[in-house]
Order: C-alpha cells, then structure tokens, then sequence
C-alpha cells in the first residue's frame, strides 16, 4: 500500500473513533514520521507499540486514545498480520507455558529490577489491581485488595495456604500477620523470591522459586494472584487439576486475574515481545470449560474498572521517580513502559478488559460465603 493510500486508510479508520489526525485535541494522535502509516497498517498492534518506542508519533492524553479506539472497536477493523496469525498457529500446535519455558517471562519482566517496582508500586509491592470501592489512594486500594481476599476466602489462625504465583509476597506477609496462617508461596522470578524472603522473614511463609506446577502437599486455601494470565490456554485444565488434587475436601479456591471479552491462544505481539513473553488472557468460557466437573463455581466478581486507577497510579508513580530511574534505563524504555501502563488503562476503561476474582470449591463442599463486594 502506497504512503498516501496508507495514510488516509489510517486517518478514516481514527475519524471513526473520534480522533483527527494531527488535531489540537489531547486524545488526537501526532505523526512525526510518514512511514507510520504503512508501519501501523502491516503489523497494528506491534507497529503502534514499537513506533511510538521509535517517536513516529505523540499524544498527549495516550491513554484516552487507546480507550476511544478500542471503544471504537478499531482493532477489529484491522485485517490480522502475517506475524499475528503465525503466532496464533504456534500457540494451537505447541505448548508456550511449559514448565520448561516458565522462566522466561520472569527473567523478562519481573527481573527487570526492584528499584522500578519499589517506585512504581505501593509499600507492599502489590503488583495486581487494587480495590478502589472505598479507596481513596493506591495504598488503601492495595490494603483493601488484601483484606477484600482474605475475608472472600474466609482465613482463619492455623491454616494453610498455597499461593501460585506469589509475587514479592505481599499477600503471604498480610495474610500471616493479620490471619496468624502459614503461606507456601511459589514464584518463577528470582528477584521476587529474593525480596519476598527477606519481606516475610520471621513470618511462616515459605517462598519457592520454582513453577507453581511442582506444588505438592493439602492445603485448606490456594489461591493465585495474577498467575493465570501466564498459565495458557493448554494448560488451564493443569491447573484445575493440580489445584484440585492440592486442596483439602472442605478448602477454597481462589483465582484472581485480567479476563479477555473473547477467547484466544496468544496477547498482542507488542505484548508479547516487551512485556510479558508468553502470556495470554483467559475468557469465561476458557476457564468454565477447564473447571468443569472438578469445582463448583462459588463467585465471580469483576471489577475491571478499578485496573484503570490501578495503572494511572502506577504511571503517576513511574514519571515521577523517572529522574532516579533514568540513568538505568533509558529512554527507550520510558516510552515503553508508559505505553505499556497507558495503553492497559485505556482498554480497562473501555472494558475491553476485564478483572475477574473467582471464588471455587470442590464438589459436595457446602457453600462457602465468597460474596463480599
């Protein structure tokens, strides 16, 4: 497609979404290079993402843009690449999330370094939707995230919990503190491990690097926290299975993770290639399919919106330390990021996201009460 043809393909798909190309608006997208065009139409999601990387274009208000086009369903318009369905073939023929591969998205992105995510995140380095119901600031969105879990899972002193997936271990901290239980955490990234050990010391947690299919042992309460997004589609059933073997007659699960409106196999490749290799999001129809006839569904609360205030405190964060932060990463980096946060909050708040917690026992449990919202 020739440069001129290219650019106003682009310019009416965006006038769909309400947005001018070059226009005086803070949500109206600036073209710095003319290749654009063509870039953006031959690989849509990784042309946007990496062109906004390489400065071809600004916008002010990056996060209102996103939400209007996908608003607009814009993404749908677009005819998928070569490099999309490519990636979606592999995903169907092979297994991407195998414990082999499980790594990888931890040396990736989780070991990026702590200095970012002690800046970025909140005193207890909760790096999963806060729950902004009566929360006024991300520290009590993330405190009533904890709380909001704990009470849905009904803890109790002297428990045991599994924790797939357990991040720098701020759940495994609160939850002994306040709950008097003993958390078994597992973690395939080895700067997590590293500062959640020493976060929960003197506490009964136990964090493990390794992949969250090793577990083994009964536990009255598994639960993972923004696990699921890098399980995969195969192995979705794994997971269920492994839970159900793991957990006590009369436990509960409990899942709480990013929901995609529609099933797939693969995330985007701008996605995929800088920010979280490997990764996909579970549809309702996914999971329901992987928990059939092993555990009854007890709850599903979604509150996807509150992602949205998740990542523009996480972003305002971000800006604010990239003074201190610079010199380490540069400034390639910066606009990734930003993209990255910026571009997620745009698709929570136009509910092209979602953020599910799912409440599961096994069957013949009498009903817990997980309905707390």
């Amino acid at each position: 497609m020739k440069m001129a043809q290219a650019e106003k393909v682009f310019s009416d798909m965006m006038a769909k979404a309400g947005i001018r190309v070059n226009g005086d608006r803070p949500f109206d997208i600036q073209i710095k290079n003319d290749r654009f065009y063509q870039r953006v139409l031959a690989s849509p999601a990784l042309g946007m993402g990496e062109s906004y990387m390489d400065e071809w274009w600004e916008c002010p208000a990056l996060d209102t843009f996103i939400e209007k086009t996908l608003r607009a369903d814009i993404p749908g318009q677009v005819k998928q690449d070569r490099m999309t369905a490519c990636n979606a073939l592999m995903a169907k023929i092979f297994n991407l999330q195998t414990i082999q591969r499980a790594f990888a998205v931890g040396k990736h992105h989780y070991d990026i370094g702590n200095d970012l995510y002690r800046n970025m995140l909140d005193k207890r380095m909760q790096y999963t939707c806060g729950y902004w119901k009566d929360a006024e600031n991300l520290e009590e969105a993330q405190e009533a995230k904890l709380e909001l879990i704990c009470k849905k899972i009904g803890l109790t002193p002297g428990m045991t919990i599994l924790e797939l997936g357990c991040g720098f271990g701020g759940f495994a901290r609160y939850a002994a503190e306040k709950y008097q239980v003993s958390v078994t955490g597992f973690t395939v990234s080895k700067k997590q491990a590293e500062f959640g050990r020493d976060y929960c010391k003197g506490l009964p947690v136990d964090i493990r690097l390794d992949d969250y299919r090793n577990a083994s042992g009964t536990y009255d309460r598994i639960l993972s926290i923004g696990l699921m997004e890098h399980v995969g589609f195969k192995n979705y059933r794994t997971y269920m299975e492994l839970t159900h073997r793991l957990l006590k007659a009369d436990g509960l699960a409990f899942i709480h993770t990013i929901g995609g409106n529609v099933t797939t196999t693969i995330c985007n490749p701008w996605t995929a290639k800088y920010i979280f290799p490997n990764s996909v999001l579970p549809s309702i129809a996914a999971l329901g399919q992987a928990m059939e006839g092993i555990f009854v569904m007890e709850d599903w609360h979604n509150f996807g919106e509150d992602y949205d205030k998740t990542l523009m405190a996480w972003h305002q964060n971000f800006k604010a330390a990239w003074p201190r932060l610079r010199d380490l990463y540069g400034d390639r980096f910066y606009r990734m990021w930003k993209y990255y946060l910026l571009s997620c909050a745009g698709a929570f708040r136009a509910r092209a996201l979602q953020l599910w917690q799912i409440a599961l026992t096994r069957r013949g449990r009498p009903g817990p009460d997980c309905r707390i919202s």
